[in-house]
């Protein structure tokens, strides 16, 4: 399990979030909001050791992060940015880049990380553009791809910033879904999100920043009923009970 202690991190000398203590336990869906601007993804990227931490503290397992080796947390989280460079070769090979934790150097692929990275695309609803050069996808297949090969890395925490962008409706709903599967499985798993109905229907719990601090954290119900999404975003937010749970809507 991931838990970020007070922490602080920026760039360029600046703090972008502040003081944020948070945990990502196993089995839940944690749903990371707010504004453009406000540190989301320099948070994902602080807990993962990726630069910008100022203070306070991020432990793996109990681990301080700075006694862990890259390949350690690889094997304790995957990330899946919000963007990626596009390298000219196969869906499936760059599927098969999730699986360069488990490998020694030289690089030699075995039957498993192949069969592990077929079940990734098999998920991400990828299987039929495999042997496409990525070059050639579409927006939405690329991003399919790259969370393929996020799913091929089968860390216990999975760290997702917009993985449902160029996404249509129907793939959004997936991605949630694909989110639920894991987490049933026993895997923690943040999903940054801008689609507040679709991160409070699908997700267990969810924590809003508002200029870089930690606004609310809990349940969806609860920081659905905080009110706080409404203020972060100047926006109404209201539900209504359906036979398949609470539906959420602006109006």
């Amino acid at each position: 399990m991931i838990e970020l202690q007070s922490l602080s991190a920026g760039y360029g000398g600046r703090d972008v979030i502040h003081d944020v203590t948070l945990s990502f336990p196993p089995g839940r869906v944690l749903a990371l909001l707010g504004p453009n601007g406000c540190g989301k993804s320099t948070l994902l990227r602080a807990a993962l050791g990726l630069g910008g931490k100022s203070g306070g503290e991020v432990l793996m397992d109990g681990v301080p992060l700075e006694s862990l080796s890259p390949r350690q947390r690889a094997l304790k989280a995957a990330y899946l940015p919000q963007s990626r460079s596009t390298p000219n070769i196969t869906a499936r090979k760059m599927v098969l880049h999730g699986r360069f934790p488990y490998l020694s150097y030289p690089r030699r692929y075995r039957r498993e990380d192949y069969e592990a990275a077929d079940r990734a695309l098999d998920w991400a609803d990828a299987r039929d553009v495999a042997h496409c050069p990525m070059g050639e996808l579409s927006g939405g297949q690329r991003q399919k791809v790259y969370l393929a090969m996020a799913l091929a890395q089968e860390a216990p925490t999975l760290l997702m910033d917009e993985p449902t962008t160029f996404l249509d409706v129907g793939h959004q709903l997936e991605v949630m879904a694909a989110a639920r599967r894991l987490a049933a499985e026993s895997r923690a798993v943040v999903i940054v999100l801008h689609d507040l109905p679709l991160a409070l229907r699908g997700a267990d719990d969810a924590a809003l920043l508002c200029g870089g601090r930690l606004a609310v954290h809990g349940t969806t119900e609860e920081v659905y009923a905080s009110g706080e999404l409404d203020r972060a975003f100047g926006v109404a937010l209201g539900r209504m009970e359906t036979d398949s749970g609470w539906q959420y809507y602006y109006h």
